[in-house]
């Protein structure tokens, strides 16, 4: 058996197990998942996800702060005028950051994890590789 060969078998032994694990995993009482089947993700599309992560981060990151001095000025103004609603406003914004600070947090986690995934299986790739051509070798020298 070629080198090629082997690994082909390899891949696929690999993939049926992994696919067998997930068929065979308990269903999400939550309802998130669908049923059915082995895993199809491709590293372009998880690549494509985590970019756009990347990209909601930074986005968020100004974006989601563009209002905060018009804020904090409008309900100063009102504050001093004796309106409640100026404390109010500030509350407002304040927990507006809160949940803008959460998002970021969110995404930058996504981008991170789905980058380290990528790194991770070519890493993991990488190595069977090796080990597989090492076995071939090994199966000639003897």
């Amino acid at each position: 058996m070629s080198f090629d060969e082997e690994w082909s078998a390899a891949r696929a032994t690999a993939t049926a197990h992994v696919s067998m694990r997930l068929n065979q995993a308990p269903a999400d009482p939550g309802g998130g998942g669908g049923g059915g089947g082995g895993l199809d993700l491709n590293q372009d599309h998880i690549g494509a996800i985590g970019s756009e992560a990347y990209k909601l981060h930074t986005r968020l990151q100004t974006d989601g702060k563009h209002a905060a001095t018009a804020t904090a000025e409008a309900a100063g103004a009102l504050t001093k005028e004796g309106f409640a609603s100026g404390a109010a406003l500030l509350k407002a914004n304040s927990l507006w950051e809160s949940q803008v600070k959460t998002l970021v947090a969110a995404c930058a986690t996504i981008s991170n994890g789905l980058n380290y995934s990528l790194a991770s299986h070519a890493k993991d790739e990488q190595q069977l590789h090796a080990d597989f051509t090492a076995s071939a070798i090994d199966k000639y020298l003897k």
